[in-house]
């Protein structure tokens, strides 16, 4: 029998690293409240709120883990927040290898139901158990994995919850389809009248979109069985709009989902989302803007999905020339060819097109003094945190409602008119450009915005409205955490 080695020095620092690794573990462990999974859609316009949504999480000692598709897994890198990949079953192309939004959606409940019960089940063994799932409301099968595991299952909805409480009343039959100009303006509790024109456009063409519809109106489908609902808005905001819609739709509203440096500088070097599926080129456009004076800069962008006409692009472009104000618009690759052959070298002065950028960092300049918007929900709620004046362009969908409030509810900017072909004329551009940059409606506008940013900064901040609804839930994950693991 050979005599035992004495250990040598390094597998005796080995072991002491180990020791202290595995302490290291246990502390975090017993500090820890919670482990929450977040799941958002895979578009960018989903995956910002929902990972910003995670970095509040883990402000607060709640360990947060990212579970996206493999498509988008390397897009996305945020301090504090562990990024795990689940499938939709097109790992190599995502929504654009499916080419079918029917196709897709099925696709990934099979494969990402699958996924998401093995990723639970991976930490399961683990000193850090999953106890809450939060998904994307357009994912609701997630809640269905979570349950199966015994854990919390959290709806999160991206859109107003004006828009969420029309679709409520839609799925539970209280409101039906189509709409007309005929039956509108529509009253629902807590909301302003709407009108035809202000209504989401498919409502009354409902078989123009029906796969997007269906999605839309599944977001409510096993809703009574979530333990909780969260929405991307605030009280001061939207409260009364949730309040009349709460006893089918009770969210707890825990916006706006911007990134701390903006708001309340809470979460430190939180400057952008920690997302992105195209190259930003933020220096570039950075470096033209410090030229600029104050506020003398129109920014304009339609987000990562719309795709405008040629003839729309036209208008907007000959609009921008004439109005002899300096510009950033962001056209993206696939919308480049659309624009004008004579553009590009007219207006090398004024402007500047760009294919993306962080669309935080430009509103946040000092020289932008407008926003061009579609009013997207996560654009609306960026200008209104970043005080803003917006020109509403919306085309579809929630688009239209998001931009009646901007111009007669909150009174932060103008909707601009189309023509009767759907088309913002170059006129109608330049009547917006002068409303909101120049004249004394623009210093009223102005001041609406600043006091809609300070009310998006304290519902965030410590104390603030949002800030107390996220707290509620962490103090909640806490003790069943501590329970589930005896602590």
């Amino acid at each position: 029998m050979k005599p035992l080695q004495p250990s040598s020095p390094h597998s005796m620092h080995d072991r002491d690293r180990e020791r202290e690794g595995a302490l290291s573990e246990e502390m975090e462990h017993k500090q820890m409240k919670g482990h929450v999974l977040v799941l958002p859609y895979p578009s960018q316009g989903h995956i910002n709120p929902l990972l910003q949504f995670a970095k509040r999480l883990a402000s607060k000692g709640v360990k947060a883990t990212l579970a996206t598709t493999h498509y988008t897994l390397n897009s996305i890198s945020a301090a504090h927040i562990a990024v795990e990949p689940i499938s939709d079953g097109f790992d190599e192309g995502g929504f654009s290898q499916a080419g079918n939004v029917d196709f897709y959606l099925k696709s990934f409940r099979d494969h990402g139901s699958r996924t998401l019960a093995e990723l639970i089940q991976k930490f399961s063994n683990s000193v850090t158990p999953v106890n809450c799932v939060v998904y994307d409301s357009f994912l609701p099968w997630a809640l269905d994995v979570a349950k199966q595991h015994g854990i919390y299952g959290a709806a999160f909805f991206t859109n107003s919850a004006t828009v969420c409480s029309i679709f409520a009343h839609i799925h539970h039959g209280l409101l039906t389809l189509p709409l007309t100009p005929e039956t509108t303006p529509l009253l629902l509790p807590g909301l302003p009248p709407l009108n035809f024109p202000d209504l989401p456009s498919f409502l009354g063409f409902p078989d123009s979109y029906p796969a997007y519809l269906a999605m839309k109106l599944s977001q409510y489908s096993t809703l009574n069985q979530a333990d909780w609902v969260f929405s991307n808005t605030f009280e001061e905001l939207e409260g009364k709009e949730a309040r009349g819609v709460s006893e089918i739709w009770p969210a707890k509203l825990i916006g706006p989902m911007v990134p701390s440096a903006y708001l309340d500088e809470r979460i430190k070097g939180d400057r952008g989302y920690g997302s992105s599926l195209w190259k930003p080129l933020s220096e570039e456009c950075i470096e033209w803007l410090e030229t600029k004076p104050s506020n003398s800069v129109i920014y304009v962008s339609f987000g990562s999905m719309i795709s405008l006409s040629e003839e729309q692009i036209a208008e907007l472009a000959w609009g921008l020339k004439e109005s002899n104000m300096y510009f950033l618009w962001v056209v993206r690759d696939s919308e480049q060819q659309k624009l004008p052959k004579w553009f590009l070298d007219s207006v090398q002065e004024k402007g500047k097109v760009v294919t993306w950028c962080n669309q935080l960092e430009m509103l946040a300049h000092r020289t932008v003094g407008c926003f061009v918007t579609h009013c997207g929900w996560n654009s609306t709620l960026e200008g209104l945190s970043l005080g803003v004046p917006m020109i509403g362009v919306p085309k579809w969908t929630d688009q239209l409602t998001d931009a009646k409030f901007v111009e007669e509810i909150w009174e932060i900017g103008v909707r601009a008119k189309e023509d009767e072909v759907g088309v913002v004329r170059k006129d109608e551009l330049l009547r917006c450009l002068k409303e909101v940059m120049e004249g004394e409606k623009s210093k009223e506008i102005k001041r609406n915005a600043n006091k809609w940013r300070d009310s998006a900064m304290k519902a965030i901040n410590e104390g603030g409205s949002s800030d107390k609804c996220i707290n509620e839930f962490v103090q909640h994950l806490m003790a069943s955490y501590q329970n589930l693991n005896g602590l």
